[in-house]
């Protein structure tokens, strides 16, 4: 369950940032759809570097704490985000775009490692699978869903922004309780 709801952070805002601001841009604030798609590849193209620079920096400062920053960053920045996408200026909604990876990369980075090395041995690859996978369902899925029903209640992207600052409290919760081993030996079980 740690696992799953620590990448509500990672998960939620990523199918926010990638899918549902094409619905947002190009049918309420009426930009050009080729403008965010551009934006949306570029963004990719940044997370090609910076997924791991992130995982090779976690390895220096810890996985957890690399973790909790980006979970921390990704919710103050969903605020960022969308003050400057609702100003619907191109080159702010361009600009803004490419940096909304960089906090979902602080936690892509390590997090493999971070999962995968809660688990024993034994239970590693079963343990990550499960949580991974269930992350999807409760976080991933619904958020664009999530995010249109706010929208369509409150008539901000403010309002999703808060959604995405829960999100991140949730991940911060349970990055808090998620064990780290970082630079430790994990080939035994723990239990040994």
């Amino acid at each position: 369950m740690l696992s799953a709801l620590l990448r509500m952070a990672e998960q939620a805002p990523f199918y926010i940032f990638t899918a549902f601001i094409f619905a947002y841009a190009v049918g309420t604030l009426h930009m050009s759809r080729d403008l965010i798609l551009a934006a949306v590849m570029v963004a990719a193209c940044v997370s090609f570097i910076s997924i791991p620079l992130f995982g090779h920096i976690s390895d220096r400062i810890g996985r957890r704490r690399m973790y909790l920053i980006g979970a921390a960053t990704v919710g103050f920045f969903g605020f960022l985000y969308f003050g400057m996408v609702d100003t619907a200026i191109p080159l702010l909604v361009f600009i803004a775009i490419v940096l909304s990876l960089i906090p979902h990369d602080m936690q892509y980075g390590p997090q493999a490692a971070l999962i995968a090395e809660a688990f024993t041995p034994r239970l590693r690859y079963s343990g990550s699978s499960l949580g991974y996978q269930l992350a999807s369902v409760i976080a991933g899925g619904p958020a664009p869903l999530i995010a249109t029903w706010l929208f369509a209640t409150y008539k901000s992207g403010y309002a999703i922004a808060v959604y995405i600052a829960l999100c991140a409290v949730v991940s911060l919760a349970s990055a808090a309780f998620m064990p780290d081993y970082t630079g430790r030996d994990i080939s035994m079980e723990y239990d040994d």
